[in-house]
This record gives structure tokens, sequence and C-alpha cells, in this order.
């Protein structure tokens, strides 16, 4: 059976809500999976959040572009090791160069990003300006991920927090105007601030939908244990619908405006403009989300350098 340390006790904490013992108790019961601890803890109606970000650690920035025509768009997240870093002048003028070489490129993996020339000094490959950048600053970094967008409708971008949360958005719309992408950058401030993982129900994977019901038949039981299977299974119909709403963008509530989804809004939007406004997809990056930062102790640090 693996040891259950305190650090993975502090982390499944942080992934969940639940209290020491309860954690300390689900790694016990799952031989240390994180994984199946969480299901555990989610299954005795424990966990305060079934949306598990991972852990959001590393610093740097996401940065996006978006082309003159609103057709294409790009975001790119690329890492240091300090947020001090990340607020350097430097740093984010070179992560807005990133977002350049990548709406430009026809590379459509990190590997083939990475062997291409850099566009602002061709003798230069992607690579070994970073490289080049690493020596400058003093620091290591890493250009993580990027992703476009290229569209017959329009898409916009809209950046948080100075670079800690990205979003595009693509939309059909039979009418482009100033109104039109005000109201997705809207959503896209929706999607910065509640992060759905679907546009709508239909997207979201059979496989998914099974999985969240088998954890919450066993959570209604668990709370329930005298209630007949016919209401229990009403308890789940109600539970998966309210769960499912917060991972579809159209059916959550408006930000703005609670008393409207945002299905319902874009209604409104489309009215107002005389054409259909339709979200087709969108894209979130969090700086560092998944990632894990090293802990080290900051006067040790300065003692190093020192020496």
């Amino acid at each position: 059976m693996a040891a259950v340390t305190a650090g993975m006790v502090k982390e499944l904490r942080e992934l969940t809500g639940a209290g020491m013992m309860d954690c300390k108790k689900a790694l016990s019961e799952t031989d240390g999976d994180m994984d199946k601890a969480v299901e555990f803890l989610r299954e005795k109606g424990l966990a305060a959040s079934t949306k598990k970000a991972g852990r959001i650690a590393a610093e740097g920035m996401v940065a996006g572009l978006v082309s003159a025509d609103s057709k294409s768009a790009v975001l790119v997240e690329v890492n240091s090791e300090t947020d001090f870093v990340a607020k350097n002048a430097q740093f984010q003028e070179y992560v807005a160069d990133v977002a350049e070489q990548a709406i430009a490129s026809s590379s459509t993996d990190m590997e083939g990003f990475m062997a291409e020339a850099w566009a602002k000094d061709t003798s230069l490959t992607v690579a070994e300006k970073l490289s080049s950048m690493i020596s400058v600053i003093g620091e290591n970094m890493n250009i993580r991920r990027f992703e476009k967008i290229a569209t017959d409708g329009v898409v916009i971008d809209y950046i948080h927090g100075g670079g800690r949360i990205g979003v595009l958005v693509e939309a059909e719309a039979e009418v482009v105007n100033d109104t039109v992408k005000e109201a997705l950058r809207n959503l896209a401030m929706q999607i910065a601030a509640l992060t759905p993982k679907y546009v709508k129900r239909d997207e979201i994977p059979q496989e998914f939908i099974d999985h969240e019901t088998e954890i919450l038949k066993v959570q209604a039981k668990n709370e329930n244990p005298d209630k007949p299977d016919a209401i229990i299974e009403k308890m789940i119909i109600g539970r998966l619908n309210k769960e499912l709403k917060e991972f579809c963008l159209l059916d959550q509530a408006y930000v703005k405006d609670g008393d409207l989804t945002v299905a319902k809004y874009l209604e409104q939007v489309s009215k107002e403009v005389g054409g259909k406004v339709e979200v087709k997809r969108f894209v979130r990056f969090e700086t560092g989300e998944g990632l894990e930062k090293k802990e080290e102790n900051f006067a040790e640090e300065v003692a190093r350098q020192m020496q």
C-alpha cells in the first residue's frame, strides 16, 4: 500500500475543499491514487467541487492576437520561473513576438513550431531565440502551447489579469459590428470567470455523462440510504442537469444579467443587430494550469546566489 504523505493530503484538499482527515482517509482507501481519492470524496458528498482544474502554479503569461479582419486569432502561453520575470517588459514583448510568430505559423504542433525560422531574425529558429532570451533574462522559460482559430465568421480575444487567463471566442454572425464584438467579448469574460468546458450540451461525451451519473448515484445513496431507487433516480437527474449547466456555456446564467442564460442573451443580441449570432467554439488558457511549481526557500535562494 502506498504511503500517504502530507503533501498528498494538501494537494487533495486544494482539489476538493474537503477536510484534512477526510482527505487522508480517501487517500488511504484508494492506495494513494489522487483521481480515485477525488471520486471517493465526491461519492461521500465531501468534495466541494466537481471541477478539478489542476494545480495552478507555474508563472508566465498568456497572450492573444487577432488579425485585422477578425478572421484568425491565436493564444500562446509562455512560462517563466517567477512572477517577477512575468511582469518584466522585455519578457512581455517577447511573448507578444511569440504570438505574432504563432498566428503566421503553419505548424500544428510544438515540435514543428520550435523548428521554424524566427520571423524577426531568420538566422535563428524559434527554439534558438528562446535559448537566447533565457540567457538575456537569466531565468528558465518555456513556450508551452499555442492554439489558433481561423474562421469564415468572427473571432475575438480577451486577456484577463495581465495575462493570467486568455480566451478566444469564435462565432458565426450574419452581421459583424461593434455590438456583436462587444457581446462576444462579454462571453469571453464569462468563460474566463466561470470556466465552462463546452459550448452546448450535445458536445459533452456520453462517457463523461455516464461517469458523472455513477458518482452522483453513489453520492445520493450514501446521503439517503432509506430512499427507494425511483426517488434516487429522480435526484440524480436533477443533480446531473444542474452540473451539466455549469459545464455548458449556453446553459450558464449570463453573468451580467442573472435572469438570462447565455443562450437567451445571444438571442437578444441577434434580434438587436438583425442577424443570428452563434458561438461555435472557444479556447481558454490559464497560466500554469496543470503545472507544478517547485517550492524553494527564498532565504536559501538568496544565500546560494551570494555564494
